[in-house]
């Protein structure tokens, strides 16, 4: 891959002192360490512009320089090679970048590259912030530890249309006037892209799929409220996985499987004890039917939930 994404508009260093690159790098693209080859004199350029809440960087070290970090923390790194070549080690794995071919860093992977003497980079950085606001826009589940990219590398080649996305964003980035909406469109849309191109640990089921499955089980809990229900069970009945079942509960009912089955529990026992025509001899008997077994906890749920002791609920039936 030849063609620039950045123009000689957006250069900052031409030519320069790696270090002071570096520098540049770590305020504005993320944090990392460089190393110098012990001889010669290698000569760094960057050209950056900072599009909505994007960076878009090109960087070539002139030397072989080796590019370290623990984590790139709350930043999501995807670097494409357009000249020379890079070794990238990652977790117990080795490979050699070429150009054309794309590098996606998580926040939690550490970095360890080595750029050879022509290698040139252009780097897109992402906050973690912007892909989480894209699946929630486009109600995509998400897992608790939070969106990850599953596969690190790819040729552009097989991903349709992204390098003509990232050239009209380099475009309008380097644009005279840049209008606010236009640029945050362009960044969801660069967002969006990634997380349906690219392999995720998100799920991008239709949104309708995902309520009638929680449906189905809500109707299962309703109709089996004096049983013992497990959330091993429920996962069963909806043919979905204990953490999508945790992620399904938390985007409809805001809470854990077992805290909904409780409140269930209890909403119906306060039913019965309302309703004069439900035929209820005492409340250790309907506690116990519901499988509460600690009267005392029992109780104590319920003045929580209800503002009084199910015995008062019992008392002021009509």
């Amino acid at each position: 891959m030849n063609s620039p994404l950045l123009s000689e508009r957006s250069m900052v260093f031409e030519r320069g002192d790696p270090y002071e690159v570096s520098g540049y790098v770590n305020q504005h693209v993320g944090n990392h360490c460089i190393r110098l080859p012990a001889v010669g004199h290698p000569l760094a350029s960057l050209s950056h512009r900072k599009f909505a809440s994007l960076d878009l960087c090109q960087i070539s070290y002139g030397g072989s320089v080796r590019v370290t970090s623990p984590a790139l923390e709350n930043i999501f790194h995807l670097q494409i090679l357009l000249k020379g070549h890079c070794l990238w080690k990652g977790r117990e794995q080795e490979k050699f970048l070429a150009p054309g071919e794309l590098l996606l860093i998580n926040p939690d992977d550490p970095v360890d590259l080595t750029y050879s003497d022509d290698c040139e980079k252009f780097i897109l950085k992402l906050p973690v912030s912007l892909l989480e606001a894209t699946c929630n826009e486009q109600r995509w589940l998400k897992p608790s530890e939070g969106v990850r990219f599953t596969q690190n590398r790819y040729r552009l080649q097989e991903l349709e249309g992204f390098v003509g996305l990232l050239g009209l964003v380099c475009q309008e980035a380097e644009s005279d006037l840049i209008l606010p909406r236009i640029s945050e469109h362009y960044t969801q849309i660069i967002a969006s892209k990634l997380l349906t191109l690219l392999k995720t640990n998100v799920s991008r089921e239709e949104l309708c799929a995902q309520a009638a499955s929680f449906e189905r089980i809500a109707h299962y809990i309703d109709s089996n409220l004096k049983q013992d229900i497990c959330v091993e069970q429920l996962a069963s009945q909806a043919h979905i996985s204990l953490r999508s079942l945790y992620a399904l509960f938390e985007r409809y009912a805001g809470s854990t499987p077992k805290s909904y089955i409780r409140r269930k529990k209890l909403e119906q026992i306060n039913a019965c004890l309302s309703d004069p025509s439900c035929s209820v001899r005492n409340v250790t008997e309907i506690a116990l039917d519901y499988g509460f077994l600690h009267l005392g906890r029992f109780s104590e749920s319920y003045k929580i939930a209800f503002g009084e002791l199910p015995s008062d609920t019992l008392k002021h039936r009509v």
